[in-house]
């Protein structure tokens, strides 16, 4: 089935749902900010002009297509399925969050902004903007928790070189919940005049939809390519990590419509089942609102967002996209949880099985293959290896050593 898929044609409705997630709950003084974008959103995006120049970015900037790469060691030694990654790594900056960045940059240009407005955890989605905003001219401001600083300094030091401020957020958790707390209310001293590029498929409309379908690029190659590797078959399995949810809906995408094709969302388990100790949205939270959206979300006692945990910085968020929600619940999407210590043992394999290290956020989705491989035989499974790890190195090493 082409990418003109019966799904995304009827999802999400007008105002932004998906079933009974999703919408934009805003203060009154960001109706109409949010209203303009929604607008903007689809009159230029669909234009010949805005696509033709992103297609520009994409192959002459970006780098695209990132390859896909059959794991041929990884998989001998494991046995049952072979294992596939999409690249994403190698796409500028080392992430896909340059997909959706590029495009909201470009759409805040048409729209005449001057400014980018941010949060980040690991820092890959503020490097990205970073490169955007100064690709296009524009000021970038960027929230980071002070937790996440300090674990991801080398992403700091990049947004810095870039040209951004980077705001350090030191109230509540001091990561990215707080962060996008703070980012919000940056954005509304100034909504004329800046723009906010949410960094996932969370957030008001537009927001999920927009990010949603400048991931879309990921799962449109991905099929292709394996189409091409497999002499025309499609993954048994496709896995992607689950913080917000962005590369997973931007790789899903690829799939939606095709049955035969399981797809996996895996979140962090982080260091147990009780409150605080993950990030596991899907798999233990509620109905309720977050930033501006209904979803899952995890709730302390008071109903207020609860703490969270995870090993890596870009899945500590006590929500997860409103898409993702929904395709929890209607079943299409099956969710699963990784712990901190099966994250890290997948970032040392990949590292030393294939020459390729992981962003710490990836190898949740690593090691959900790693660990149901041995039992799927003549199966396969293809993994978004949504970005590397060189930001995490540091981290690892001096907390974890080499993995001897």
């Amino acid at each position: 089935m082409t990418m003109t898929t019966r799904y995304l044609k009827h999802h999400p409705d007008k105002d932004g749902w998906f079933g009974d997630y999703g919408g934009a709950f805003l203060p009154p003084q960001l109706e109409r900010p949010f209203a303009e974008i929604a607008e903007a959103y689809a009159r230029i995006s669909r234009s010949a002009e805005f696509q033709s120049e992103l297609a520009y970015i994409r192959r002459h900037f970006q780098g695209r297509p990132t390859p896909v790469h059959y794991c041929r060691n990884l998989s001998d030694a494991l046995g049952g399925a072979r294992i596939y990654l999409k690249r994403e790594d190698l796409n500028h900056t080392g992430a896909h969050k340059l997909n959706h960045c590029m495009a909201e940059a470009l759409l805040a240009k048409h729209m005449g902004k001057r400014r980018l407005i941010a949060e980040t955890g690991a820092g890959q989605h503020g490097v990205a903007l970073a490169t955007a905003a100064a690709y296009f001219g524009l000021d970038c401001e960027i929230h980071m928790g002070e937790v996440d600083i300090d674990k991801e300094h080398p992403n700091v030091v990049r947004m810095k070189l870039l040209g951004a401020t980077v705001v350090p957020v030191g109230f509540g958790g001091r990561t990215l919940k707080e962060a996008v707390d703070s980012a919000f209310q940056s954005y509304l001293k100034d909504p004329e005049g800046s723009i906010y590029a949410i960094g996932s498929v969370v957030g008001p409309h537009p927001f999920p939809m927009m990010v949603r379908d400048f991931q879309r690029i990921v799962g449109q190659e991905a099929r292709e390519q394996f189409i091409d590797m497999t002499a025309g078959e499609l993954p048994d399995h496709v896995v992607a990590c689950v913080g917000g949810g962005s590369n997973a809906m931007g790789i899903f995408q690829g799939f939606i419509d095709d049955d035969d094709v399981a797809l996996y969302g895996i979140e962090p388990l982080g260091r147990g089942t009780r409150l605080g100790e993950h990030s596991a949205t899907v798999t233990y939270g509620h109905d309720g609102e977050i930033h501006g959206f209904r979803t899952l979300v995890l709730t302390d006692d008071d109903g207020q967002p609860a703490p969270v945990h995870s090993i890596a910085s870009g899945l500590d968020y006590p929500g997860v996209g409103p898409e993702h929600a929904y395709l929890h619940k209607t079943g299409r999407v099956h969710y699963a949880a990784v712990d901190d210590a099966q994250t890290l043992q997948a970032f040392y394999r990949l590292s030393r099985d294939e020459g390729i290290i992981p962003a710490l956020e990836s190898a949740h989705a690593v090691a959900y293959a790693i660990r149901v491989a041995p039992e799927l035989p003549g199966e396969t499974i293809l993994v978004n290896l949504s970005g590397r790890g060189d930001k995490d190195i540091d981290f690892v090493a001096d907390n974890f050593g080499y993995g001897d």
